[in-house]
């Protein structure tokens, strides 16, 4: 068994190096075959050159016989060589993506682990779009490699013909090198900036699409929209703004190329007009003079790519390499499944403080949903234990002595606003295929209907936010997936607002039914479920001001009856 690679890279250099070293091998290999692929290119007008010399002077119909063999091994090489070449960096490529995909996934997926101002949406631009830009590195390093092979035997080819016609190769490469340098870096900085725009307006959006129906209900949608044009334009001036310098670099590299090209041709017509180089090393660099144009065209792009590899990893790094907000402990709740709330201070809650024995069903109906919405957090392990006061226990151990793992495998806490993902039914409600429940959760979630609704029953396709579902739909959805997760602890935050009254009460029955035996919370005011709880606990103010059964609070307290009745 491997041991999975938990350390964490450092500054945006270290990115860049780790992505190299882990591709060593396919960088070598892909080198070799693009180096091979540039010398063939470049192997092209000077084989030319000698065929045409060789058959003025020779006249011998063996040796135009094999000048064309060697063109073909030429062109055969050429063609293998970038084939392979290119299929070996760009797998390489998409796995280290794929890789730096993973580890930042991973540290958006430990919301109290990593302390980053960053919300989700740029955090999923750095995770898909950075992380695809960094692993280009794997291929900018091979191209950059190969195009220099092929300016180094142009130089060389044109050197043997006359030391000028190579000198000028070299000299021109360095002075066209120097000119870009100064403008890549002006690219790196840009594309920095519109990287860091762009994942502010996918964060923007993203929040917009998960408050759309609350923005409409309090008629917000107008100025939301507004906020979200802003940072939008923001974005396109910028990349408008990295367009131009592209465009600018682009431009100027062609223009210096085939400057280049154009002087290396005047300069090897002259001296055959002088007498000083013969028709087939004419030949030779005029064709040099074209074919050296592409690979110059690699060169001088190569530098542009690495800066933009760099912004990336620059980008990178603030999610991996983000202070802890706290420290994760390594200890496991012991057996049994008991929840303990001990004087906890956080938000609306003040000096909160009861007690889930194990097996246990407890509803708590908080008057205000400020608390309710901070007690799921702070259960959720979504506030680190040193931003409370208090304690939170779970099987006598405190969140913060518990692994995450082991806090996710014991505790759920499944939230009243559970996303839903792109796949089917089944996914959704048992994403690791592993639940031995899935069919007692779906009769308990009430989901029967949507599943004998749809020919494809489980295997039903569900768009990405369930949006070829109905709210009360996507709800129950998210309650399956909770009890399928069958967990020791199970708090559920509101199950049952987007349904109605007749479902309710019947969700209400199966849950208690089927979660008998195993810790069960829910935070709700609905009079169904807190009907078949074992006790209910009133939460006003932050404080636990009542205890009973739902049916004796009806009785004797006004209050209780007022705020729950429907």
């Amino acid at each position: 068994m491997t041991t999975p690679d938990t350390r964490r890279p450092r500054p945006a250099s270290d990115i860049l190096r780790t992505a190299l070293r882990r591709n060593r091998g396919a960088m070598i290999w892909g080198t070799v075959l693009m180096g091979l692929y540039q010398a063939g290119e470049t192997a092209f007008p000077i084989a030319l050159g000698l065929i045409v010399e060789h058959t003025m002077r020779d006249r011998n119909l063996g040796s135009l016989g094999l000048s064309i063999a060697a063109l073909a091994v030429i062109i055969t090489t050429v063609s293998l060589s970038w084939r392979f070449g290119m299929r070996i960096l760009q797998k390489a490529n998409t796995t280290e993506a794929h890789r730096w995909r993973v580890k930042v996934a991973a540290c958006g997926l430990q919301p109290v682990a990593r302390d980053v101002d960053l919300k989700s949406g740029e955090i999923l631009t750095i995770a898909t779009e950075d992380a695809d830009q960094t692993a280009d590195i794997i291929e900018v390093v091979p191209l950059l490699i190969s195009s220099l092979v092929a300016v180094v035997v142009a130089a060389v080819a044109l050197g043997l013909a006359d030391i000028r016609l190579g000198l000028l190769v070299i000299v021109g490469t360095a002075a066209i090198m120097s000119v870009l340098s100064v403008l890549s870096r002006r690219i790196g900085s840009s594309t920095q900036e519109q990287q860091a725009r762009v994942a502010r307006a996918g964060a923007k959006v993203a929040d917009l699409i998960t408050g759309l129906r609350p923005l409409h209900g309090f008629g917000g949608n107008h100025a939301a929209f507004r906020s979200y044009r802003e940072v939008s334009t923001e974005a396109k001036h910028q990349a408008v703004t990295v367009a131009k310098v592209n465009g600018a670099y682009a431009g100027t590299a062609l223009a210096l190329n085939a400057v280049l090209a154009g002087a290396v041709t005047l300069t090897a017509g002259w001296l055959a007009f002088d007498g000083q180089i013969n028709i087939g090393e004419l030949v030779m660099a005029v064709g040099l003079a074209q074919f050296i144009m592409e690979p110059l065209r690699l060169f001088s792009e190569m530098p542009k790519y690495v800066m933009i590899a760099r912004a990336s990893a620059e980008r990178m790094a603030l999610v991996l390499t983000a202070p802890p907000v706290t420290t994760p402990g390594s200890e496991h709740p012991a057996a049994g499944g008991n929840l303990e709330i001990d004087c906890v201070r956080y938000g609306t809650l003040r000096d909160l403080k009861f007690t889930v024995a194990a097996g246990e069903f407890v509803a708590v109906a908080a008057y205000q949903p400020r608390a309710a919405a901070d007690l799921a957090a702070v259960l959720a392990a979504d506030v680190p234990p040193d931003a409370y006061e208090g304690a939170v226990r779970v099987g006598g151990r405190e969140l913060g002595e518990l692994s995450v793992e082991s806090v996710r495998a014991h505790l759920l806490v499944n939230p009243y606003d559970g996303e839903i993902f792109a796949g089917t039914l089944r996914t959704n409600i048992d994403p690791s295929g592993t639940s031995r429940t899935v069919p007692e959760a779906v009769e308990a979630s009430m989901l029967t209907d949507v599943v004998a609704l749809h020919r494809d029953g489980l295997d039903y396709g569900v768009r990405d936010r369930g949006a070829n579902l109905s709210g009360g739909q996507r709800q129950r959805l998210s309650l399956a997936r909770a009890l399928a997760a069958d967990s020791e602890v199970l708090v559920l935050h509101d199950p049952t607002t987007a349904v109605d009254a007749v479902t309710e009460q019947l969700i209400a029955r199966n849950v208690a039914k089927l979660r008998r035996g195993r810790t069960t919370v829910v935070i709700t005011s609905s009079p169904a479920l807190l009907d078949v709880a074992d006790r209910v606990l009133v939460l006003d103010e932050g404080v636990v001001t009542a205890e009973d059964t739902h049916r004796n609070l009806l009785a004797g307290d006004a209050g209780y009856c007022l705020a729950v009745a429907r």
